[in-house]
C-alpha cells in the first residue's frame, strides 16, 4: 500500500497488514475497498495465519510502517490491536471533543475524509500545524513530517530529506481526524529509515 492509499505490488516488506474486505477475485485486485472498515492489523496475532488470495476472505494488505497505513487511511484494529485502538479512540474523543466513538462511527468519518467519490482527497492545512506521522505531498510524491523536516517516501523505502516549510500550506494526505490523534501524541511507529 502507498500513503494514498494505493494497492501496488513492490518488494518493499510491510510492517503492518491490513484489511479493506474482499478487493479480489482469483489473484487480480479487482476494487480498491468493499466497505468503509479500513482496519491495521498486526502480522502475527495468536498463531493465526492463512494464504493469501483465498475465496471469500478478506484481501491481505501490507503497509511499510503505521504512518503510511494512516495515511492511506486505515485505523488500528479493535482485535489484534486493543491497546492501539483504545489509545487511538479515546485520543480522537479528547483531541475533536466528541465522546468516545464507536467504531463504525469512527470508520464513517474517516471514510468521509480519504475519499471524494472515487478519488483520494486531499486536506490545505497550515505546515505549522503537522505532527510527527503526517503525509503531504511535495510536488506529487507523499512526503512524512518527522523530527523537524520531511522524507519522500518511494516504493523502495524512505529516501530523500528536506527542510520543513514554515509557512504556507501543505496538501495532507493523512485523515484529518487521524492528524487529531497524532497532535494528540499518538505514539505512531515511523520506520527507522525515515529518520536519516
Amino acid at each position: 500500500m502507498t500513503p494514498r492509499g494505493e494497492i501496488v505490488a513492490i518488494p518493499l516488506r510491510g510492517a503492518w497488514t491490513g484489511n479493506r474486505g474482499i478487493l479480489h477475485s482469483g489473484r487480480q485486485i479487482v476494487r480498491t475497498h468493499a466497505s468503509d472498515l479500513w482496519l491495521t492489523c498486526r502480522l502475527e496475532f495468536r498463531g493465526r495465519w492463512r494464504e493469501q488470495w483465498l475465496p471469500r476472505r478478506y484481501t491481505h494488505l501490507f503497509f511499510h510502517d503505521e504512518a503510511v497505513s494512516f495515511a492511506a487511511g486505515h485505523r488500528p484494529c479493535g482485535e489484534c490491536r486493543r491497546e492501539d485502538y483504545v489509545r487511538y479512540r479515546d485520543t480522537w474523543a479528547r483531541l475533536l471533543e466528541v465522546p468516545p466513538p464507536s467504531a463504525r462511527a469512527m470508520n464513517r468519518q474517516l471514510h468521509t475524509e480519504r475519499l471524494a467519490g472515487r478519488r483520494r482527497r486531499l486536506h490545505a492545512m497550515p505546515w505549522r500545524d503537522l505532527p510527527d506521522g503526517t503525509f503531504v505531498l511535495l510536488d506529487d510524491v507523499p512526503a512524512l513530517v518527522v523530527d523537524g523536516g520531511l522524507t519522500e517516501w518511494t516504493t523502495s523505502g524512505y529516501g530523500t530529506r528536506h527542510r520543513l516549510p514554515h509557512e504556507g500550506t501543505a496538501q495532507v494526505i493523512t485523515p484529518p481526524s487521524t492528524l487529531a490523534v497524532l497532535r494528540g501524541g499518538y505514539p505512531v511507529q515511523i520506520d527507522p529509515s525515515a529518520r536519516r
